[in-house]
C-alpha cells in the first residue's frame, strides 16, 4: 500500500489536482499552524487495509491540500492530518492565596483519619448518611460509600483492576537524579507502560497533568501522605502521549490506546481533546479495538475556551463523554454541552453563572509542583473536563471490582454494561440531558446496587 501514495501523489499532480509548489511558505519553515497538526505528514488508509499508517509527504506538499486530494480517490478510505490534542485542564489562578499547595502534614493530609475530607469535597456525600463524623458535599460523588460496597465484598480498593492513564505520564518510579516517584504513589502500583513521545519505556510525567489525573483514580490511602484516590488498590498503567506542554498527536494516542488494549488494561482514561470538529478516524480505530477487546474508555469532553464544542476522543466509539461541576453541584463555566456527554462528574472551579452556588475550590491530589520533576504538593489550579473524567474512570475500576458486572458479560457486553451502571445510578441535577448526560456521577450507587455476582 506504501506504494500506492507516491503514484496517486504523481497522478495528482499531472492531472493538476494537486500543485506541489502550492504552500511554499509551509514547505520551507515546515511548521503547521499552532495547536492544529504535525508537519509534513499525514495519517492514510487505502482500501483493504485493517488500521490506517503515516505516510511523510514529499517536500513541498502542503499537509490539508494532499489530504483533500487524496480522499478524491476511490482507493483511499481517510486521508488527515496528524491532528494535535491538548490536555483538557483549565488554567486558573489559586483561589486561595494562602494556600501554598505545599506537601505537608496537617489539615489535607491523612495522618488523622478523615483529614482528606477538609480538602476532597468531591469525594464526599452529598447528604448526611448514618453517624458518619465527614462533612457533607452537594458535589459529591460519595466515594466513602462505594469504599465501603467494595470492603463488604471483599474487594477494597479495586485490587487487581488495571487502568491506563493516557496523559503527560505519571511520576511513578525514580530515574537517575532529575526524576522521583510521588510519594502518594505505591511502588508495587503500576504495570508497565509506553512513552510514545520520547519512543521508550519510561513514561515519565515532565508537566504534572498525568500524575493529578492519576491520582484523582488510585492515590494511595492510609499511608500519612497527602490526600487519596477513588480506586486506591488498583493497577496504573502509565501510557504517555502529551509532551510536557500538554500537547499530543494522533498518531501517538492511537498507538497508545492499541498498546494499553494489548497488555491488559481494562479502563482507559483520556484527559485530553483534540480540535472541535476534527476528524480523528485512526483513534476511532483505535477505540473500536478497545470497546471490541471489552476495555471501557473514558474521555474529557474538553473545556469552553480551549474548545468550542464537544470533541474527541469523547466523541469516538463507545467512549464515556465526561463534563464537569462544581463543588455546589453546579455545572463547571467551562462545561461544554452536546449528544455525546454520557456523565458529569467534579472538575471544580467557578459553577455557570445561572448556578445559585458560588463554591468554587479545585480538584486536589498530590502532582508535581511547576518546573519540577521532583518536588511534589498539593497545587491548586487543577479544574476542569481532565479532572472529571479521572473520577469516571476512577469509579469504573470501582465497578468492576464490585462484583455487580455478570461475570458471564465478554467484550462488548462487558463495556456496555460498565456505562450502563455508571448512566443508570447517575444523580440527575435536573439540567438538560445535553449539558448534564445521565447527571452526576455517584460511586456509591453505582458500586452498591443490584445483584451481586460472584465468579
Amino acid at each position: 500500500m506504501r506504494r500506492l501514495l507516491p503514484t496517486l501523489l504523481l497522478l495528482l499532480v499531472a492531472t493538476g489536482t494537486l500543485s506541489l509548489a502550492a504552500s511554499p511558505a509551509l514547505a520551507q519553515t515546515g511548521i503547521a499552524p499552532a495547536r492544529a497538526f504535525a508537519p509534513g505528514q499525514l495519517l492514510v488508509k487505502f482500501e483493504g487495509q485493517r488500521r490506517g499508517e503515516a505516510i511523510a509527504l514529499p517536500a513541498g506538499a502542503g499537509v490539508r491540500e494532499t489530504a483533500r486530494a487524496l480522499r478524491r480517490s476511490p482507493s483511499v478510505v481517510y486521508a488527515e492530518p496528524n491532528y494535535i490534542a491538548s490536555a483538557s485542564a483549565t488554567p486558573t489562578e489559586p483561589f486561595d492565596p494562602d494556600d501554598s499547595g505545599a506537601l505537608e502534614e496537617g489539615a489535607g493530609s491523612s495522618t488523622t483519619a478523615g483529614d482528606w475530607a477538609f480538602k476532597q469535597w468531591n469525594f464526599l456525600a452529598p447528604e448526611p448518611s448514618g453517624d458518619s463524623p465527614l462533612p457533607v458535599s452537594p458535589g459529591g460523588i460519595d466515594a466513602v460509600g462505594a469504599w465501603r460496597n467494595l470492603i463488604e465484598v471483599g474487594r477494597a480498593g479495586a485490587p487487581g483492576i488495571v487502568v491506563a492513564v493516557l496523559d503527560s505520564g505519571i511520576a511513578y518510579r525514580d530515574f537517575g537524579t532529575r526524576f522521583r516517584r510521588s510519594p502518594d504513589f505505591g511502588t508495587r502500583q503500576f504495570v508497565p507502560g509506553h512513552d510514545f513521545v520520547g519512543r521508550d519505556r519510561f513514561p515519565l510525567d515532565e508537566s504534572g497533568h498525568g500524575t493529578h489525573v492519576a491520582g484523582t483514580i488510585a492515590e494511595k490511602t492510609d499511608n500519612g501522605i497527602g490526600v487519596t484516590g477513588l480506586a486506591y488498590r488498583a493497577k496504573l498503567m502509565p501510557v504517555r502521549v502529551l509532551d510536557r506542554e500538554g500537547f499530543g498527536n494522533a498518531l501517538n494516542i492511537a498507538q497508545g490506546i492499541r498498546f494499553a488494549v494489548a497488555h491488559g488494561a481494562e479502563v482507559i482514561n483520556m484527559s485530553f481533546n483534540f480540535p472541535c470538529g476534527k476528524r480523528v478516524p485512526m483513534v476511532d480505530e483505535a477505540l473500536r479495538e478497545a470497546y471490541e477487546q471489552g476495555v471501557v474508555t473514558v474521555a474529557s469532553a474538553g473545556n469552553l475556551g480551549s474548545e468550542t464544542c464537544v470533541s474527541a476522543p469523547a466523541t469516538g466509539p463507545r467512549v464515556i463523554g465526561v463534563g464537569g461541576t462544581t463543588e455546589g453541584a453546579c455545572l463547571g463555566n467551562y462545561s461544554l454541552a452536546g449528544d455525546e456527554i454520557d456523565l458529569v462528574a467534579p472538575g471544580g472551579g467557578v459553577p455557570q453563572s445561572r448556578c445559585p452556588s458560588v463554591a468554587a475550590r479545585p480538584i486536589y491530589q498530590v502532582t508535581l509542583r511547576p518546573a519540577s520533576t521532583k518536588t511534589f504538593g498539593i497545587p491548586v489550579e487543577y479544574i476542569g473536563t481532565s479532572m472529571a473524567a479521572a473520577h469516571v474512570s476512577g469509579v469504573a475500576a470501582m465497578v468492576l471490582a464490585s462484583r455487580r458486572i455478570n461475570p458471564l458479560l465478554k467484550d462488548e457486553a462487558r463495556v456496555r454494561a460498565v456505562t450502563k451502571r455508571l448512566r443508570g445510578t447517575a444523580r440527575d441535577l435536573g439540567l438538560p440531558r445535553l449539558q448534564q448526560g445521565a447527571g452526576l456521577l455517584d460511586a456509591d450507587a453505582a458500586t452498591g446496587t443490584g445483584p451481586t455476582f460472584y465468579p
